[in-house]
């Protein structure tokens, strides 16, 4: 079973290979604080490791500069993987923020692009149902905009997954057999959720919602966003958040006001990443309430949205 090679792949890996193994165990002394915003919370992780992707130069002259790491070529010769499907690989990242942090990138070379990749993120969720698989579009917080990949972390971690399952802030908008459509409402992030045992229906609907967002977005090389995606009770569940920026104002800002956050899948499902203690020490909740008011679209947004797809 797939589950028992990653089980091995992380002993032999953690055993193995310096670097991951010290960083794996450097997780026991992450520091993490929660903040409440009146029925649910956001965690705010302190966690120097990640300090090399959250400050990741990602545009196209830097990215042309440098190896591309995720290639076989160019990855560490201790790290090892295993196959899946005709061409990912299930990698340790060696960088982690989950107990379980996996990186599943593309044996080929190829532009971070969703629109024909759907299809294999679900087939990962399915085939991986103790983790959560998530995807950075190219100008939402992916540190290698230029190699298709996806990453997954074990379930539970991320507090938008229980919030979900509470009910509270998520709202059923579209149910027929095989899909439905929820949207989310005063949760500071606006997120469309698809939820569903028919792959097709899935890929319909996202499909759907791709197109209008390019339609918002069309200089850009894809729409802006992340995925979150689950396989539990034999039915997909997909957390979609739509983005309007790459990084807040306060991520380019000096001095006092500076919080180096760039906001991916993990922040927006709830866990706020911040690789300096100085940042980890000062942000509070209006921070993150301005934040995610402008990398992510509002309630408002959202609701134009969700009518054009169904």
């Amino acid at each position: 079973m797939l589950s028992n090679r990653i089980d091995e792949l992380f002993s032999d890996q953690l055993a193995g290979w310096e670097l991951a193994g010290i960083n794996y165990r450097n997780l026991s002394m992450v520091r993490t604080k929660r903040l409440s915003f009146g029925g649910f919370e956001v965690l705010v992780q302190f966690n120097p490791a990640r300090i090399t992707s959250s400050s990741a130069k990602v545009d196209d002259s830097s990215v042309k500069q440098r190896p591309c790491f995720l290639c076989a070529d160019n990855r560490p010769k201790e790290q090892k993987g295993i196959p899946f499907g005709d061409d990912l690989i299930i990698l340790v990242n060696p960088f982690p923020i989950f107990r379980r942090h996996l990186t599943i990138p593309s044996c080929s070379h190829s532009d971070q692009k969703i629109s024909d990749s759907f299809g294999k993120m679900l087939l990962l969720a399915q085939a991986m149902p103790s983790f959560t698989v998530f995807y950075n579009g190219p100008q939402s917080g992916a540190s290698a905009p230029d190699h298709l990949h996806f990453q997954a972390g074990n379930i539970g971690f991320m507090p938008v997954e229980m919030d979900f399952t509470g009910g509270k802030h998520a709202r059923l908008v579209s149910s027929v057999p095989g899909l439905e459509i929820w949207k989310w409402e005063d949760y500071l992030r606006g997120i469309i959720t698809l939820r569903g045992n028919d792959g097709e229906k899935l890929a319909g609907v996202f499909g759907k919602l791709f197109e209008s967002l390019s339609h918002r977005q069309p200089e850009r090389p894809e729409p802006m966003m992340n995925i979150l995606s689950g396989y539990s009770s034999d039915e997909w569940t997909i957390h979609i958040f739509p983005r309007k920026q790459h990084r807040p104002r306060q991520f380019f800002s000096s001095g006092d006001d500076r919080l180096l956050i760039s906001p991916a899948a993990v922040d927006l499902g709830g866990v706020l990443i911040t690789p300096r203690e100085e940042d980890y020490e000062k942000i509070t909740g209006e921070d993150v309430i301005d934040i995610f008011s402008q990398v992510c679209f509002n309630d408002n947004e959202i609701e134009a949205l969700v009518s054009e797809i169904i």
